[in-house]
C-alpha cells in the first residue's frame, strides 16, 4: 500500500486577504475546514505555516502543524521544507490549497489513483468548462487553462484561452471545444519535489506567473486527472462571504 502525506501550506500574509487562513467561516478558521475535509483520506495531514497564530489555531483543534520559513516563494517550496522536517518516508506528497474549504474527498481519491501508474511523478486536477458556462469565466486570467495530450498529460498552462478556435466567434467557443480549467492541487513523489524546487525560475513561468510551467520547460511530465466536481477558492473577503452563504444554504 502506498503511503500518502497531505501538506497544507498556509501563509499569513496575503496581498488581497491578510490572515486568510484564520478567517472565520461559521465559527471555525478556514484552514481548519480544509484540514478536516482531507484528514481522514490520507495517512497523515500536516499544515505547514510561517505564522504561530496559524500553528496554534490548528493545534488547538487537534490538528498537526509545523512552522516553516517565512521566505518561501511558493507553497511547493514550503511543502518540501515540511516534508524534510517530518523525517518520515511517504511514497506521495499531496499539496493541498489552504483556501479551498470545499475540496471534495473524491478529488483527493482521484489524485491518488494517478500513482497507480508507476511512471507518474507529478499529478494535478483539471475540470472541463461547461458548454453552457459564461465565456467571461473562460477569459478570466485568474483561472488558468490547461492543454492535455492524448495521454491526459498537461502540455501547457496559460492565463490566456488555449486553444484559439479559428473561424468562430468567441461566444461559440465553449460549444465547439472542451476547455479545461486547472484545479490547483498537486501530488508529487518526494524525489521529484526535491528536483523541481531546485530549478531556477523559467522564461514561461515568469511570463505567465505559473510555476508549473517551470517543470514542463525542464521536461517533467504532469499527469492531469479530470474531475467534474467544482471547488471554490477563497481569495478575497468577498469570496469568504459567498462561502458563508453557501454553507448556510
Amino acid at each position: 500500500m502506498m503511503k500518502f502525506l497531505g501538506i497544507i501550506p498556509a501563509r499569513y500574509a496575503s496581498t488581497r486577504f491578510p490572515g486568510k487562513p484564520l478567517a472565520d467561516l461559521m465559527g471555525k478558521p478556514m484552514i481548519q475546514w480544509v484540514y478536516e475535509r482531507v484528514a481522514g483520506l490520507l495517512d497523515r495531514v500536516v499544515v505547514a505555516t510561517d505564522d504561530e497564530r496559524i500553528l496554534n489555531a490548528v493545534r488547538k483543534r487537534g490538528g498537526e502543524a509545523l512552522l516553516t520559513s517565512p521566505d518561501h516563494p511558493s507553497g511547493t517550496d514550503r511543502c518540501l521544507e515540511a516534508y524534510l522536517k517530518l523525517r518520515t518516508d511517504y511514497e506521495v506528497i499531496i499539496n493541498i490549497q489552504g483556501d479551498e474549504p470545499f475540496i471534495h474527498p473524491s478529488q483527493i481519491e482521484l489524485l491518488k489513483t494517478a500513482f497507480q501508474n508507476p511512471d507518474t511523478g507529478i499529478a494535478t486536477l483539471v475540470k472541463p468548462f461547461s458548454s453552457d458556462d459564461d465565456f467571461e469565466n473562460l477569459f478570466n486570467p485568474n483561472t488558468p487553462k490547461v492543454l492535455l495530450n492524448s495521454k491526459g498529460q498537461a502540455i501547457y498552462f496559460s492565463r490566456s484561452v488555449i486553444p484559439y478556435i479559428r473561424g468562430k466567434h468567441h461566444s461559440e467557443w465553449l460549444k465547439s471545444h472542451v476547455f479545461y480549467k486547472h484545479i490547483g492541487i498537486y501530488a508529487y513523489k518526494p524525489q521529484i519535489l526535491k528536483e523541481i524546487t531546485s530549478l531556477p525560475p523559467s522564461v514561461l513561468e515568469k511570463a505567465e506567473s505559473l510555476e508549473q510551467l517551470r517543470w514542463i520547460e525542464n521536461g517533467y511530465v504532469i499527469q492531469a486527472m479530470i474531475t467534474n466536481e467544482e471547488t471554490i477558492g477563497i481569495d478575497t473577503p468577498e469570496d469568504l462571504e459567498k462561502a458563508v452563504n453557501l454553507l448556510k444554504s
